[in-house]
């Protein structure tokens, strides 16, 4: 089977997005300061240029929640295609995790967002079909990395460590009794350090 990846930047004390995420603030405070490394700050180096490549390979498809899809809680009362304009930048089928059903939305570039209301697994299962040969990954939020550690699915997990303290926000660890992973490559910035892990056979 194709391998199961996740990348995400996490601060120093274990978050990956800061508290009060809303529409005007999707990251949640501060949490904006864990991504520098790859939106645009003048201290990126050539490392952050390799991990932003790893960050943006094309995989076959995606799992994500709904927290990271949009700012919209509850019943679909407004219209929301995500935060990322009319061209995605994945380019695959996505499934995204909600306890409210909805229509596929289908996006310039060749993204459609599945909406899935029977869980991580279904989820999973359905991005592994839909994949084929060319692997998924996990893109988040926090919840959904969580339930993808817990389930044991990911095969490699790339952490952007920035030499921040958020204090509080969303974790991904809480929860998680074992990780399961050896570094396979160390990256540094000034920005943060980049591992990419791969799970012990």
């Amino acid at each position: 089977m194709p391998d199961t990846t996740c990348h995400m930047s996490i601060s120093l004390d274990g978050f990956v997005a800061g508290p009060d995420q809303s529409r005007a603030d999707p990251l949640g405070k501060r949490g904006q300061e864990l991504h520098g490394w790859h939106i645009g700050d003048p201290r990126a180096n050539d490392a952050d240029k390799v991990a932003n490549e790893w960050l943006m390979r094309p995989r076959g498809a995606y799992v994500m929640g709904r927290n990271m899809f949009g700012p919209i809680r509850g019943d679909w009362d407004e219209e929301w295609t995500g935060w990322w304009g009319p061209e995605p930048p994945y380019h695959a089928p996505v499934f995204v995790l909600t306890h409210h059903g909805h229509d596929p939305i289908e996006m310039d570039g060749g993204t459609t967002f599945h909406f899935v209301t029977e869980g991580f697994d279904a989820a999973y299962s359905a991005a592994c079909q839909a994949a084929g040969d060319n692997g998924v990954d996990i893109a988040g939020g926090a919840s959904t990395v969580r339930q993808a550690l817990i389930a044991g699915v990911i095969d490699e997990l790339t952490l952007d460590i920035a030499p921040v303290l958020l204090g509080s926000g969303e974790r991904i660890f809480d929860g998680v009794e074992s990780f399961g992973f050896e570094p396979a490559e160390v990256l540094h910035s000034p920005l943060t350090t980049h591992i990419r892990y791969r799970r012990v056979s």
